[in-house]
C-alpha cells in the first residue's frame, strides 16, 4: 500500500477538479480526500495499490477539462487506511 499527499498549482479551483478527482480515486480504487486550498491550489491525500495512486496521480498531472495544471507535488506518508474519498471543506 502506498499513501501521498499530493498538492497541484495552476487552474485547479472552479473547474470541477476535486468531485472529478473523487470519480476517479473511486474508480481506481482508492481512498483520501481532496480540498481547495485558500492560495488557489488544491491539496489531496490519497491511498492505495502503488498502481492504483499511480492511476489517480497520472490523472491529478493533466486535471479535468477546462482546468489545467502547473505543478504537482507528491510527498509519501504511511498508510493509514480509511474507508471512502471525500471532497473536504477548504482549507
Amino acid at each position: 500500500m502506498r499513501r501521498v499527499r499530493v498538492t497541484i498549482s495552476g487552474e485547479v479551483q472552479g473547474v470541477g477538479y476535486r468531485y472529478t478527482m473523487q470519480r476517479v480515486a473511486e474508480r481506481a480504487g482508492t481512498v483520501g480526500w481532496v480540498r481547495n486550498l485558500r492560495d488557489g491550489r488544491v491539496e489531496a491525500e490519497i491511498e492505495g495499490t502503488d498502481a492504483a495512486v499511480r492511476d489517480v496521480l497520472t490523472w491529478a498531472a493533466e486535471g479535468p477539462r477546462g482546468g489545467y495544471v502547473d505543478d504537482l507535488s507528491v510527498q509519501d506518508l504511511p498508510p493509514i487506511g480509511g474507508d471512502g474519498f471525500e471532497v473536504r471543506r477548504d482549507g
